[in-house]
């Protein structure tokens, strides 16, 4: 082809058209990477051209590089100012890399022109939602569904927000109205699955994630909301749990070996001495008013800032007064609520930690697949998640002695397990709380057992389990926490497991933390669930000054309540079997005097326990992170501690 004075190539204007036809093709067969080279080519050649900027930034959002995308569309709008589908794209590119100020603007300035542009308007509920904003996020989609009642990702979206605002039963509705519209919609099902999920109808959603995989074998989310949801069973198989969650990791980071600029195979050589300080991140949904929040704030505000610089990677729309507190003290917070993961990733590795920390795990909102791609030389999972991650890339996961006994827990992980102190958690009070109460059956005649856990927790052997106390127990009643419970396939469950429901009392969800620890009056025992432990519920109610009966089990999910009690210093509530866990929570029903003595002492012994010895928790916690990038920058390969011994380091001579 003939060239210019500045040698670019020169196309002829005949050509141009079969040029932007043979782009148009890739771009609509997914060949993404082939359309984004030749509409480059037709920028060079044809600089006014609308569709060679505009479809150029088209592909560059869908490949995920909204950054790129920006300038791109701004220019195709230059050329076309009218071009509302542009200026929508525009506004998504902004959203992709944060600026929703910006997203908005374009959105609104599109549907000025076009009211009755609705899929302008489920995008705009997408960056309304982003925003937090959630109740205008719902009336955008619902304005999109309103103006084309066929739309399913509308009704999609919708639903998604629903979820959101804990409207769980309307966006079930949402979803099986998108699958109505439109049976092949790529992501429906998953929706509807998780909306099964959120209803605690766990055999339905891990169904609806099944179906969802057997038409989209990679949808990786799908996947791993499918192996949250398996932790609730009382009958899957250990071994087969583990296997799926091996299955998962090999999947995604088949996926990220097959991505374009693969994540490094060698750490860096040029990383400097073992003892300099140390960038550690954590990325998680959570940094907010949140469990994991209260159990990570306290290690934090203790970590040695001499030897760390802490970055905080937040993934959510709500920033609140927790968010802030935790800002305050990390040297760089970043908030990746709705960018796209290479945007993320190259956020990530700009910062280049040395440390990445995920706090998620499977539980949702996961970012799992970005660890995949090896962003940090040290990777660790911690708090969030019960089980392995599944992925190799995944080096470490921090836990403690009671909860991961060694050897046992070892050949079901990916991770290597660092149990580095002697409870793997702290305990962070909400300020402003209560003061516990006495216990009712101090002067009533009768005992009221309950438990506030997740009512997803709450499987047909823990029910069965509450029934045969329940009948030991002459006039006791059992009290519940959730909105959820008074659906009633709910009682039909209790009547099932041989609950008499007329003993049962179901008592809403709390306005407010106050509120829902002032609850805690109205019981005297609390019963923990299995195969899916409280952790939260278990440390608020021992701060409420109520005993709790747990059952140990073989994983992490059903050995928390194992640690904490330890801690706490009440071994004596850990039940070794079913019929033990009866015989525990009866005997603590059949004394209500000595129940008081000891329910009076519960809070004074828990602030001398590790769960609130947060000075030494966090030293414990930082020699392990110095530990761990210790080894992976030398290759030591000596197993790393399995005691709980406060030794300066848990890497073992």
């Amino acid at each position: 082809m003939p060239m210019n004075h500045n040698n670019v190539v020169v196309i002829p204007p005949d050509k141009i058209h079969l040029l932007l036809q043979a782009a148009i093709a890739h771009h609509r067969s997914g060949r993404l990477a082939e359309a984004a080279l030749l509409y480059g080519q037709l920028r060079k050649a044809a600089p006014r051209h609308f569709d060679a900027a505009h479809l150029g930034g088209t592909v560059a959002l869908q490949q995920g590089r909204p950054l790129e995308a920006i300038p791109l569309l701004m220019q195709a709008l230059r050329i076309d100012p009218r071009s509302a589908i542009c200026e929508m794209r525009l506004g998504l590119a902004h959203l992709g890399a944060g600026k929703i100020p910006e997203a908005e603007k374009c959105l609104r300035q599109v549907l000025a022109r076009q009211p009755d542009f609705h899929e302008a308007w489920d995008n705009l509920g997408m960056v309304l939602k982003s925003a937090g904003r959630l109740e205008e996020a719902i009336a955008a989609h619902r304005r999109s569904i309103e103006i084309q009642p066929r739309y399913a990702p509308g009704w999609y979206n919708l639903g998604l927000s629903h979820s959101w605002v804990g409207r769980s039963s309307a966006a079930l509705a949402c979803h099986e109205r998108a699958l109505t519209t439109d049976p092949s919609h790529p992501r429906a099902r998953f929706g509807r699955a998780q909306a099964l999920q959120q209803l605690h109808r766990i055999e339905e959603a891990i169904a609806g994630y099944d179906d969802q995989l057997t038409r989209f074998p990679d949808h990786h989310e799908a996947r791993s909301s499918r192996l949250f949801a398996l932790n609730y069973r009382d009958s899957h198989a250990r071994e087969t749990v583990f296997a799926e969650h091996a299955e998962y990791g090999e999947r995604v980071e088949a996926s990220a070996r097959d991505r374009p600029t693969p994540a490094p195979k060698s750490l860096p050589t040029d990383s400097g001495p073992p003892e300099r300080k140390l960038r550690v991140a954590f990325l998680s949904p959570d940094l907010r008013t949140h469990a994991v929040a209260s159990f990570l704030e306290p290690l934090l505000a203790h970590l040695d800032r001499s030897q760390f610089d802490v970055f905080l990677y937040h993934d959510h729309f709500t920033v609140d007064a927790t968010s802030e507190r935790l800002k305050a003290g990390a040297l760089i917070w970043r908030n990746f609520i709705g960018q796209p993961e290479a945007a993320v990733e190259t956020q990530i590795r700009g910062d280049a930690p040395d440390v990445l920390i995920d706090l998620a795990g499977h539980t949702g909102q996961s970012r799992l697949p970005l660890f995949a791609r090896r962003l940090a030389p040290v990777q660790i999972g911690y708090l969030g998640y019960p089980n392995t991650t599944g992925l190799a890339a995944m080096d470490f996961k921090f836990t403690d002695l009671l909860a991961d006994p060694v050897g046992d827990a070892d050949a079901f992980h990916t991770e290597r397990l660092v149990r580095f102190a002697p409870t793997a958690w702290v305990f962070q009070p909400p300020a402003g709380g209560p003061e516990p109460s006495p216990l009712p059956c101090l002067t009533k005649p009768n005992v009221t057992f309950g438990s506030f856990n997740n009512f997803a927790k709450i499987s047909d052997l823990t029910l069965s389990l509450w029934a045969r106390i329940l009948d030991e127990v002459p006039a006791s009643r059992l009290v519940l926490k959730s909105l959820a419970g008074t659906d009633l396939s709910f009682f039909a469950r209790l009547t099932r497991q041989g609950l008499d429901p007329a003993r049962v009392d179901v008592l809403p969800s709390a306005a407010s933390i106050y509120s829902h620890l002032e609850q805690y009056s109205k019981i005297d025992i609390a019963l923990d669930t299995f195969p899916y432990h409280g952790t939260t519920t278990t440390c608020e109610a021992l701060w409420m000054q109520r005993p709790v009966v747990t059952l140990a089990g073989n994983r992490h999910a059903s050995r928390v309540g194992v640690s904490l009690l330890t801690a706490a210093g009440h071994p004596e509530w850990i039940a070794s079997d079913e019929a033990d866990y009866v015989k525990t929570a009866v005997s603590l029903a059949s004394d209500p005097a000595r129940l008081g003595e000891t329910s009076r002492e519960l809070r004074t012994a828990l602030r001398q326990s590790p769960l609130f010895d947060y000075r030494a928790q966090a030293a414990l916690f930082g020699a392990a992170l110095r530990a761990c990038w210790t080894e992976r920058m030398t290759r030591v390969t000596s197993p790393l501690s399995t005691t709980p011994a406060r030794a300066a380091s848990p890497v073992a001579a």
